[in-house]
Order: structure tokens, then C-alpha cells, then sequence
């Protein structure tokens, strides 16, 4: 079997984590004792069987009728663990399947409807109308629950050790650059390279900042500067404007402009925690990652 990658996506669709129960002219397909409709287009049931807790792999459409509700068509990726706790009366085909099984699941809207907000369903649903989720799905490969389990551990220990590594990693960037600014309390280091004369960046003003961000290897993940987009073969943005305190932005960069003047340059180090954390941001930038970035400040009004 295929391992997959644990950082590989789980589409659970909120949908899933309901129960229902059946009705109607299903023509084609059988039904279960809990009203779960299923047709298998091809079985394999030779092959490896879902089991509890086990993680699908593979292609799933999920439609409302005929409309497309949400597709990986073509593309593998995880589905969903068969856990009931998540897919609710579709736990029960999820568990009739094969490695190489395509199967087809439905479900009456309305059933699933009563779990739900009106804003929850999606805005082509009608009540009464009869209409039923399908969930198609080309199954490919399966994660078991013992190997899905392992793979968390092992992430679990990789996160730890990159949190215990991440102060040594910033020292040593400060030290291949010869950097003397000694950082601030919170582990946030600014270094000013040029000090501007004009208005400071304060709360309700508006700043225009070009910037560029690397990861602490060198690694340009963003910038609005058009020669480092190029040498990074990434999206170039534009400088970015806003008023402060009025946009989300990761608290070690609000905290290293606040106060600096326009036209300054300035690098910040940033670790982690005043960053995107445990979490990281994409799959451009890993959990515990310090982030540095490069700002010129070219206007503050």
C-alpha cells in the first residue's frame, strides 16, 4: 500500500457528519436499514477493505442533484477517515468498500437538513423537493488507522523538534550576519538600515510598505519587489497599503513598523510565535518557522 503524506489533505465536508434516513425512487441502487442509498459502477473485493478509523484515498465528487458541490476529480488526494463521528450514515458505505471500489452514495436533503442551519445548506437546495446528496467516489489507495496513527506521532515529535530547534536557528542567522541589534523581550528583532525622516507609522494612518519575506535559509515566499519575485519565480503583489490597525497581520510585523518613519528600511526577524506558529502558513511556510522580511516604508499619511 501507498503511504501518503500526513500534512496530504483531509476533505471532510460538514455534510458527512450527519445522519438520514430514506425514501423515494432510487432506481439502480439498494438501500440500508438507516436510509443510506449505494451502487458500486466497479468492485474489487478481493482487494484491501475499509476498516474502522482507516483514512480513503482517492477521488471524491460530492453533488446536491446535479449541481457540483465540491470535486477533486483527477486529482488523489485524502478523503476522510471512516469514523461515524465524521460521515455519519455514509460511515456505513465507506466500510462496504475496496481498494479500486467506485461507489455511489445519496442521501435525502431533507433529512440532512434538519442538522442544519438554513445558511448551512447550499442555496439551490428546496424542501420537499425530494433532491439528495451524491458522494462519488473512486476509492485508490487506503491509510489504516494503525499507519495513520503512527504518521501523527511521528509529525507530533517533528513539530516538537523544530520548536525546541527554532532558537537555535535565529542565533545562528543573527550570527552569520553579523547582527549586533540585540532583540526585544518577545524574541522580535528590528533593525532599522535606513531611518526615514517623515510621518511614523501610527494606528489610523495609512501606510504604503514594499516588503520582501524569506524564510530564514533564504527562501522568498512573498514580496511586492519585482526583482526578488522574479529570482523566486513567484507571484508578483503589488506594495501593500492599509490603515493600521485595521488589517490581520501577524503580530511581529504591526509591532516592528509601529513608530518607524516613512522612507525607513528596515528587516525584521520574527519568530514563530509572533508568526503563523504551529500552524505555519500553506505549504510555504512550515510550523515553528521564524520569518524575516525586508520593509521599506514609502509612505505614511
Amino acid at each position: 500500500m501507498k503511504k501518503q503524506l500526513f500534512k496530504a489533505t483531509i476533505a471532510v465536508a460538514a455534510t458527512m457528519m450527519l445522519t438520514a434516513c430514506g425514501g423515494g425512487n432510487m432506481k439502480g441502487y439498494k438501500q440500508t436499514d438507516d436510509g443510506l442509498y449505494y451502487r458500486f459502477e466497479q468492485q474489487n473485493k478481493n482487494a484491501q477493505q475499509v476498516q474502522e478509523g482507516d483514512v480513503l484515498v482517492g477521488e471524491m465528487t460530492i453533488r446536491l442533484d446535479s449541481t457540483v458541490l465540491r470535486t477533486n476529480a483527477g486529482r488523489t488526494e485524502r478523503l476522510m477517515p471512516a469514523l461515524p463521528m465524521y460521515d455519519g450514515v455514509l460511515h456505513e458505505g465507506l466500510l462496504m468498500m475496496h481498494v479500486g471500489d467506485q461507489a455511489i452514495f445519496a442521501i435525502e436533503a431533507d433529512s440532512m437538513a434538519k442538522f442544519l442551519q438554513p445558511n448551512q445548506m447550499p442555496p439551490m437546495y428546496e424542501k420537499g423537493k425530494g433532491m439528495k446528496f451524491y458522494y462519488e467516489i473512486n476509492l485508490q489507495d487506503i491509510v489504516t488507522r494503525e499507519e495513520f496513527e503512527e504518521e501523527q506521532a511521528n509529525y507530533e515529535q517533528e513539530m516538537k523538534n523544530a520548536q525546541v530547534k527554532e532558537p537555535e536557528l535565529i542565533a545562528k542567522y543573527v550570527a552569520d550576519n553579523g547582527i549586533k541589534v540585540q532583540p526585544r523581550a518577545n524574541g522580535l528583532y528590528v533593525i532599522v538600515n535606513k531611518k526615514g525622516k517623515g510621518n511614523t507609522v501610527a494606528v489610523g494612518r495609512t501606510v504604503t510598505l514594499s516588503y520582501t519575506g524569506r524564510l530564514l535559509d533564504g527562501t522568498i515566499f512573498d514580496s511586492s519587489k519585482e526583482a526578488d519575485c522574479k529570482e523566486a519565480g513567484i507571484e508578483y503583489h503589488e506594495p501593500l497599503n492599509y490603515v493600521v490597525g485595521q488589517m490581520n497581520l501577524i503580530p511581529g510585523w504591526e509591532e516592528g513598523v509601529m513608530g518607524q518613519p516613512e522612507g525607513s528600511q528596515i528587516r525584521l526577524i520574527i519568530p514563530s510565535a509572533l508568526a503563523y506558529g504551529p500552524q505555519g502558513a500553506g505549504q510555504q511556510i512550515p510550523p515553528y518557522s521564524p520569518l524575516v522580511f525586508d520593509i521599506d516604508i514609502l509612505s505614511v499619511k
